[in-house]
């Protein structure tokens, strides 16, 4: 376990970070509209499979972490509880430049956020009361008055918090779609200077915890968004979602809302525990960014051709029938087909069809 001999951050920097949270929340709520949801609700085959993937496989993979790499009971409960949350706002970011579809994406975000208030609970009795179960006894042990239990009400109540300023947002994105784009613009910028600010700060106060940090604090930081992108993408797959909503789906299940896990972590433990389990929600919220981006730029790169692949699929459709439906690249295609794609435009004769 680290030994953290003064506090993470102080009470000052604390008021600070809420503040920043507040920004990002209600940044992120100017981004949403009514039509989000029901949108989501209109066609809700993608966002099924993404909230399975959300609340079932994230979930799972922070506890076979936690696990297999040993952490102590504080880390394992702060990184189950980052499996637990809902997506972050910088997914929908990451779901656009890596070609995917924003509008699942924003959907998932928007629906994840409001169902944590039932599932992280949920999920955390579930999986993490065997962690608390062994802080509760060290503590009586050690002559503790009371032991430990998960604070279920003290979480609720600081998710319900945080969806305030989210509704906040949507109420200004209502009346005013302009100060609503400059509110989601700042929460953009805030969100990465909350990373900044985090790092300085512990730089600062604890120069020394980034090297007696032990190797599997930064593996399962590292790990849990790489393989929550891998099984996202998979289980998507696996139900044969459309390419954009198959990587709209990876991004979404790996990257976590960080700064919920601040807010539930500041408002509901208490020091030391504070800051033992506020350290590895910062480690995942500086990597994710990273490795979010390395599986942007592959995802961007496969996705380049699926314009391509749509056309070639609609074209194939009008010749062969609709029951016919392919996923070859735009290199490899029938020769009948081919004759006809270099006859003519293709997606002009569609259109030209269609009408």
């Amino acid at each position: 376990m680290i030994e953290i001999e003064r506090e993470l951050l102080n009470t000052g920097e604390q008021a600070l970070l809420a503040v920043m949270i507040l920004v990002i929340m209600f940044g992120m709520g100017a981004s949403l509209t009514p039509r989000d949801f029901s949108e989501a609700l209109r066609r809700p085959k993608g966002l099924i499979i993404g909230f399975l993937s959300q609340f079932g496989l994230m979930p799972l993979i922070a506890l076979g972490l936690a696990l297999l790499l040993r952490l102590p009971p504080p880390q394992a409960i702060a990184l189950i509880m980052i499996g637990c949350l809902p997506g972050g706002t910088t997914s929908n970011m990451f779901a656009y430049f890596a070609r995917g579809s924003v509008a699942l994406s924003i959907s998932m975000t928007a629906a994840s956020t409001v169902l944590a208030l039932i599932m992280m609970p949920l999920l955390l009795d579930l999986y993490a009361s065997g962690f608390a179960a062994r802080i509760d006894a060290s503590m009586l042990a050690e002559g503790a008055e009371q032991g430990f239990v998960i604070p279920h009400i003290n979480i609720i109540v600081s998710l319900f918090l945080v969806l305030v300023p989210v509704a906040a947002g949507m109420i200004l994105r209502r009346f005013s779609p302009d100060w609503a784009k400059t509110a989601e613009d700042t929460a953009g910028f805030m969100a990465v200077l909350v990373i900044l600010f985090l790092l300085g700060s512990v730089t600062v106060r604890h120069g020394t915890l980034f090297i007696v940090t032990p190797w599997t604090l930064y593996a399962a930081a590292i790990s849990l968004s790489l393989i929550g992108f891998a099984f996202g993408y998979g289980f998507a797959a696996l139900w044969r979602v459309e390419p954009r909503q198959q990587r709209a789906i990876s991004l979404e299940t790996g990257i976590q809302n960080g700064p919920i896990a601040f807010a539930i972590i500041l408002l509901s433990f208490e020091e030391p525990l504070r800051s033992q389990m506020l350290w590895l929600p910062i480690l995942y919220s500086t990597f994710v960014i990273l490795t979010a981006s390395l599986v942007t730029l592959r995802f961007r790169k496969i996705g380049a051709d699926d314009d391509a692949i749509y056309r070639n699929n609609r074209v194939h459709q009008r010749l062969f029938g609709k029951k016919f439906r392919t996923q070859y690249p735009p290199s490899v295609v029938p020769r009948k087909l081919k004759r006809f794609l270099e006859s003519s435009d293709p997606s002009a004769r569609i259109e030209q069809d269609d009408k």
